[in-house]
């Protein structure tokens, strides 16, 4: 008979809580198998698709893209047993719909990590007819039974009482209504909580009308901006809701937008920042990459400004390792790092995120600039992984590409140093004396002044724009 199981949001191991599904790469009815991608999720740090791990029938999708869902709730519900013998009834597809997931498929994913889920599940409750009734035998052996009852004996049927709103979880992310995707969408185009809703199908089963009685009364109970004692609907969007009324878009704070806003906020608030400038005549920077990409080693790399100032800071933090140390205000103690875990922050269209170069320093600037072409190009497709943007000791965020000249950086969490770098642009300059036009670009350097003093932080920066402007200077470190 069909056996369904239901798919749980993962911990994707970097200790999140909650995502949001992106997009769906299967439907009600595709066969899948095992480790086969079956949605996309946005986490607080980058777009993850998931496997599923089991092969099957897929029944329902039980989350609709856009909604955010904590780790545990069930987002999929498949038949691991489409062959069975048992007829599938809408009452019977309902029950595995609504029921919580067993313990072996509340485990993490292949290839994720091992934390268990926080989500609490409602206990199951048996009803008494599940193993008896009068029309089915409880023995294969019963002299009363059929003769096709004695060849097979009939299973024990869970049956599973539909759940209303007031039995929800204190977790409300938890507890999935029983309604079908038409209805989801329905009840999010009109802006209602289906945890609110009380079924009126058989089985607890949400249909648009109860979608539309709820929408009803929430509209005719609001005050403000009403016509004729019905609100003004506001048009949701994926982008947000609309209100014509007032001509504004809101959207959710939510996904990366939410975690790296907490971070900034974290981080200008916890390390006491101090910032610093230099302008560098980088000409002969540029004289360089346009003499080395002529060479076979760079014949097929994307030579960047990007890239020789990722070499600089390599070369300058081992001269100065306070700005590749950490302050561990739960230890007390500063932690200094023997390796630059190099982060390359990159604007993507779900916002700012920095992936690393793991152990730039024993990278070549080829090798570098190759790294952090991969990196870039990875990060704006949306194909970051979470890990990739862990534990990283510096970064740099290159303003220059969008025309500005500086900037104040402020310092990732976990980290005690960033270097901004500006625009470089053709301007007068004097050399041996003389005026001349070369180019010159801006460096910006933001320090935790808890841990780099202003001595280190200065001559980090001016070993940077010594590099950069001559790097012949690079033999000398």
């Amino acid at each position: 008979m069909p056996e369904y199981k239901q798919f749980p949001l993962a911990d994707t191991a970097e200790g999140l809580t909650e995502a949001e599904i992106i997009d769906w790469k299967v439907k009600p009815g595709d066969e899948v198998t095992v480790n086969q991608i079956v949605v996309e999720i946005e986490t607080a740090k980058a777009a993850v698709e998931l496997p599923i791990p089991w092969a099957g029938v897929v029944t329902e999708l039980l989350v609709e893209p856009g909604q955010t869902v904590e780790v545990g709730t069930p987002i999929l519900t498949v038949d691991v047993d489409p062959n069975g013998e048992a007829a599938s009834t809408p009452a019977a597809s309902a029950a595995p719909a609504e029921a919580a997931a067993d313990e072996e498929e509340m485990k993490p994913l292949v290839g994720y990590g091992s934390k268990a889920s926080s989500a609490k599940r409602r206990p199951r409750k048996k009803a008494a007819a599940a193993t008896t009734s009068p029309t089915t035998p409880t023995s294969p052996t019963s002299p009363s039974a059929p003769a096709a009852a004695t060849a097979a004996p009939v299973q024990a049927v869970e049956v599973v009482k539909p759940r209303t709103p007031v039995e929800a979880e204190v977790s409300p992310a938890a507890y999935v209504p029983l309604a079908k995707p038409p209805v989801r969408k329905l009840a999010k185009e009109l802006g209602v909580d289906l945890r609110t809703v009380t079924g009126s199908a058989e089985g607890g089963v949400i249909t648009r009308e109860d979608v539309r009685r709820a929408a009803e009364g929430a509209t005719n109970g609001v005050a403000n901006g009403t016509t004729n004692g019905t609100a003004v609907a506001a048009a949701s969007t994926a982008a947000g809701s609309y209100d014509p009324a007032t001509r504004e878009r809101r959207v959710p704070i939510r996904g990366v937008r939410k975690a790296t806003a907490q971070a900034m906020v974290n981080s200008a608030y916890t390390a006491p920042h101090v910032t610093e400038f230099l302008t560098v005549d980088v000409t002969p920077m540029m004289e360089l990459r346009d003499k080395l990409r002529r060479t076979p080693e760079f014949a097929d790399v994307k030579l960047t400004p990007l890239a020789f100032a990722a070499k600089a800071v390599c070369l300058a933090a081992k001269r100065t390792p306070d700005v590749n140390a950490v302050w561990d205000e739960a230890a007390g103690e500063i932690v200094y790092k023997d390796y630059v875990h190099l982060g390359i922050a990159a604007a993507t269209p779900r916002g700012l995120v920095v992936p690393k170069v793991r152990d730039a320093d024993a990278m070549s600037l080829a090798e570098l600039a190759r790294a952090i072409g991969d990196l870039t190009t990875t990060a704006r497709d949306g194909r970051t992984t979470p890990e990739a943007m862990l534990n990283g000791t510096f970064t740099i965020t290159n303003v220059g590409v969008f025309g500005v000249d500086t900037g104040t950086p402020i310092i990732n969490p976990g980290e005690s140093a960033i270097l901004a770098l500006g625009a470089i642009r053709d301007m007068p300059w004097v050399v041996d004396g003389e005026l001349a036009v070369r180019k010159v670009m801006q460096l910006s350097l933001s320090f935790d002044h808890r841990v780099v003093d202003g001595q280190q932080g200065s001559q980090f920066l001016a070993d940077v724009g010594a590099l950069l402007a001559d790097p012949a200077m690079a033999i000398t470190y």
